[in-house]
């Protein structure tokens, strides 16, 4: 079964995938709409070389290339960089938004045409988040700078930022928001869906997860944790990694069963919603920011705060609450939302792009 990350202030909400797969609504494929080309490649990320859990610096990615590209050779395109969530890889994220049907049907209801990338950050705890560790590898650097140049090096893109769209759901929602802070000299605008990890941690796991983290001992082990636990363990590899620790080169919240406030607080240190303060200045440079999260999800708390920091700014950006759970719109949401709001918010045509 596969799973969904939803990381509150203390506590982690579990949203079985299986049965929210068979709930995602997805919109009907439109008549007419053109084919877009799927390209199944790999990347290599510079930044992810020499990590101490030997996770593959070669990542797969899924390019999604608009109809025209083929036949209109001197055009060029924005980009839409989409990151997906804990526990799946770009291969299931591909499923779970239904691409190419839903980047099709936008495009056939009046979305110009763009290039879309999935790329793949699933590590050996299942999960990245998207950070900078010296354990699972830098995957903030890789996003940002390793997978742009690539991309921008092998295909017909406008090499501008404001050319360039970031967007992810729930990890990847985190991912979107916590890159997107840090470099907004990269991308121009922002779609964040039901992200999770936006808040500090302040409590450490309770003592049966706690029991169980402290009882692994190899990288191994953690293909039979339970989800709950596992993904604590790739919290730490990615917020408090420690390379004088072997074998995992992580430090956890708890040692012998007491609290450790120190590790606590490089989680904190990594939470959007205690560090955004230090890059108002980048926030404000986005064309567009958006934020959507379901009335039933257990994330939408945190959402809220996200949207009400950026308001406290005097920073423009929308916060749409729709009827639904963690899953059961992203396929919709990416259809008639995100890649209309990107179309809205990204430079279509390369001279007008500053």
């Amino acid at each position: 079964m596969k799973f969904c990350l939803m990381l509150l202030a203390t506590t982690i909400v579990l949203a079985p995938a299986l049965a929210a797969q068979v709930q995602t609504d997805v919109p009907p494929p439109v008549p007419g709409a053109k084919a877009v080309t799927v390209e199944h490649i790999q990347v290599y990320g510079k930044s992810l070389e020499g990590n101490l859990e030997a996770n593959a610096a070669a990542r797969d990615v899924f390019v999604f290339l608009p109809p025209s590209y083929a036949n209109e050779k001197s055009r060029h395109y924005p980009v839409v960089y989409a990151l997906h969530g804990y526990s799946i890889g770009a291969d299931q994220w591909t499923h779970e938004i239904h691409v190419p049907q839903t980047i099709e049907g936008a495009f056939a209801q009046g979305a110009r045409e763009m290039i879309v990338v999935l790329p793949d950050s699933k590590t050996v705890h299942n999960g990245s988040m998207y950070s900078s560790s010296v354990t699972t590898g830098d995957f903030e650097r890789f996003i940002a700078h390793d997978l742009v140049t690539y991309i921008d090096t092998h295909y017909r893109t406008i090499a501008n930022r404001q050319s360039r769209g970031l967007v992810g759901h729930s990890m990847g929602g985190y991912g979107a928001t916590r890159i997107g802070i840090k470099h907004a000299d990269v991308f121009g605008s922002l779609y964040i869906m039901s992200p999770c990890c936006l808040s500090p941690r302040t409590d450490p796991p309770n003592p049966e997860i706690a029991r169980a983290l402290e009882a692994v001992k190899t990288p191994a082990d953690s293909a039979s944790l339970p989800f709950l636990t596992r993904a604590q363990l790739a919290t730490a590899a990615a917020w408090s990694p420690d390379p004088r620790n072997p074998p995992l080169y992580l430090d956890l919240p708890t040692k012998d069963g007491v609290a450790q406030p120190d590790v606590l607080a490089r989680w904190t240190a990594n939470a959007p919603l205690a560090f955004m303060d230090q890059y108002i200045g980048n926030l404000r440079m986005y064309h567009g920011i958006a934020i959507d999260v379901g009335d039933q999800d257990g994330l939408r708390v945190d959402a809220g705060k996200l949207h009400d920091a950026l308001d406290r700014y005097g920073i423009t950006n929308s916060f749409d609450v729709y009827p639904g759970t963690h899953t059961s719109r992203v396929a919709d949401r990416f259809q008639n939302h995100v890649l209309k709001f990107f179309n809205e918010n990204l430079c279509f045509r390369p001279e007008g792009c500053r």
